[in-house]
């Protein structure tokens, strides 16, 4: 499920600016379990958002609901749901325009659509009314969509350039700025968010996941095992491959194959990415500290045709829109 644009794009004018908030994070859904990708100058072109449509429901767990975003203020929301995690709980470093406002907000939030989990049953306002809370949240980017607006956010990190034009019959979304709240990072959750993605996934006829996953800290050393272990072991075969921008490079393959703990390797890694691992997606070449969000990058990109099938059973195969979602969601009760 962040990303940067490439040079002389959104995110290339706010880059060396300390106002700035560079995150799309990463396919990344690292709050799940870690992972976050991705001024002076604020917004100097801003990008409308589109009229009101109605909600788009993906499926239901008791009270939880996953959907798109279909105001404004639901994109507020999730915006200071981002902050809550990634500056209050994680190591983002927050501008001045996101201290004021309490929201992570960027340039692109008025291009991605915004995948929303939503509680309606918890809390009440003040004349006990039930009030819905948004608990979990991505944000998705169509290829077509990219190519409209500079392209996709996760250039300012890597090279994705020479995978698009290599594929160009294939159609790419991009995942990020993916969070949960605390209290709500459970299965059940993370199973509603995935549902909602592999649903919009479908509807667009889309055969391609990329993003960026994070893990803690600007030190790759202190996870020298576990990169070792993703380069030795799922890096992108070369007709997929992407790698990082030289300039940002660092370098995974840090320790020998046998010189591994596979189990602790194993369990060092994030959950985000074991899930994308399970999934069977690829990670590119290079990782990338963000110094912003406090984090060490990785690629990871999801051919559909990857996915191991036992997950199409779970959630619906590719060509499967024509049933109800409810029905591929009822596995998840």
């Amino acid at each position: 499920m962040p990303m940067k644009l490439a040079s002389g794009g959104i995110a290339e004018r706010f880059r060396d600016n300390p106002m700035s908030m560079l995150r799309s994070s990463h396919i990344g859904l690292l709050p799940f379990g870690g992972g976050l990708p991705f001024g002076g100058r604020w917004r100097t072109k801003p990008l409308r958002f589109g009229p009101w449509h109605p909600p788009k429901v993906y499926g239901r767990i008791g009270s939880l609901e996953v959907r798109l975003a279909r105001k404004r203020g639901e994109i507020r929301q999730a915006q200071r749901l981002r902050y809550k995690v990634f500056y209050e709980e994680m190591s983002a470093i927050p501008g001045a325009l996101a201290m004021l406002s309490r929201r992570d907000e960027d340039a692109y939030d008025a291009v991605f659509d915004h995948l929303l989990a939503v509680d309606h049953g918890t809390d009440t306002n003040a004349h006990g009314w039930r009030r819905s809370r948004v608990v979990g949240t991505y944000r998705m980017l169509r290829q077509d969509v990219a190519d409209l607006n500079d392209g996709f956010y996760t250039q300012g990190e890597y090279d994705i350039q020479p995978l698009l034009r290599a594929r160009p019959n294939d159609t790419f979304i991009e995942l990020g700025r993916s969070c949960v709240l605390k209290h709500y990072r459970n299965k059940r959750t993370l199973e509603l968010l995935w549902q909602g993605v592999w649903s919009y996934v479908r509807e667009h006829g889309a055969n391609v996941m990329i993003g960026c996953a994070s893990f803690e800290g600007t030190d790759p050393k202190a996870h020298a095992a576990a990169l070792s272990y993703l380069h030795h072991t799922a890096l992108a075969p070369e007709d997929w491959r992407v790698k990082a921008h030289d300039h940002l490079r660092v370098d995974m393959n840090m320790l020998p194959l046998d010189a591994i703990d596979m189990r602790a390797a194993i369990r060092a890694l994030p959950p985000l990415i074991k899930g994308y691992l399970r999934v069977g997606a690829y990670i590119g070449d290079g990782a990338v500290i963000d110094h912003q969000f406090g984090t060490t990058d990785v690629f990871v990109i999801m051919p559909v045709e990857a996915i191991q099938m036992r997950y199409f059973a779970h959630f619906g195969a590719p060509d499967e829109m024509t049933a109800p979602i409810a029905q591929a969601f009822a596995a998840l009760n």
